[in-house]
């Protein structure tokens, strides 16, 4: 019965992320063939074809990390960590629409700042129920610090 309960957590934690990366996905893809090619770009941007496995992994990680540590103390016991999570999960997805869907990057950038400080407390909040859930949020935290300041230049050089 226990592994059955864990089993169920994994896969709500992974379905949740995943949610999270289809809905960015959905508000990302129609822009990328038109308005985001035509952007100009810092020469240290990663090919487009790099985004979608790397995200695949950070939101696997993501996945694995929340429900670590909902599965360490449940939901009530770290209420406040889930939330954070959650809280930046939506971030995410924000900045995906504010970034592709209205062609703000300014406003992106300022989005995405948030969205790494959130990313940083969800971090620290993980890190004492798991030592695991934590260190698997940092490749995440570290992309999307590689994220803000491409962002950030993407602004700059298309002011």
């Amino acid at each position: 019965m226990i592994m059955l309960r864990q089993a169920v957590g994994l896969g709500v934690s992974v379905v949740i992320c995943f949610g999270a990366a289809g809905l960015g996905s959905l508000l990302t893809k129609p822009s990328i063939s038109g308005w985001y090619c035509a952007l100009r770009k810092p020469s240290w941007t990663p090919p487009n074809w790099l985004f979608g496995p790397v995200w695949s992994a950070l939101y696997l990680g993501m996945a694995i990390a929340a429900w670590l540590v909902w599965r360490r103390t449940g939901v009530t016991a770290t209420k406040f960590a889930l939330t954070l999570f959650v809280l930046q999960l939506v971030l995410n997805v924000g900045w995906s629409a504010i970034f592709f869907t209205l062609h703000m990057p300014r406003f992106a950038f300022a989005e995405i700042v948030l969205l790494w400080l959130l990313i940083l407390a969800t971090t620290a909040s993980f890190g004492p129920v798991s030592q695991a859930a934590g260190w698997l949020m940092v490749p995440y935290l570290s992309w999307v610090g590689f994220a803000a300041a491409l962002n950030c230049a993407i602004w700059r050089l298309n002011a």
